[in-house]
């Protein structure tokens, strides 16, 4: 992928408003790459799956700003292969995603 910014790289001006747009927000998602920080699809998939599966049970997100950008990362993937934007559902979880990864980074 072009443009990865490594975790400790990483400032809040990268990180988009959570209210941006779809294009925004998969751009930025693209700045990591979750099947090479997990080896392997299926792990990456297994990691953000249960992560949007958390979410959506409890409305929690995961702590890690590994396991956020992980997250962005699948959802852009996701999406892509749909062939169209996120629905609103989704985008909730994606915006939540962006904000607690801005919280994550302003507060290393």
């Amino acid at each position: 992928m072009h443009g990865e910014i490594a975790n400790e790289d990483l400032k809040q001006s990268d990180v988009p408003p959570s209210n941006a747009g779809w294009s925004a927000i998969g751009r930025f998602a693209l700045t990591f790459n979750g099947y090479e920080r997990w080896g392997s699809f299926d792990k990456c998939a297994e990691v953000a799956n249960l992560a949007a599966q958390t979410f959506r049970e409890s409305g929690s997100l995961p702590e890690s700003l590994t396991e956020l950008r992980t997250c962005l990362f699948f959802e852009q993937r996701r999406w892509h292969h749909f062939g169209f934007d996120p629905d609103e559902k989704s985008m909730k979880y994606i915006s939540a995603l962006v904000e607690e990864t801005r919280r994550s980074v302003r507060a290393s």
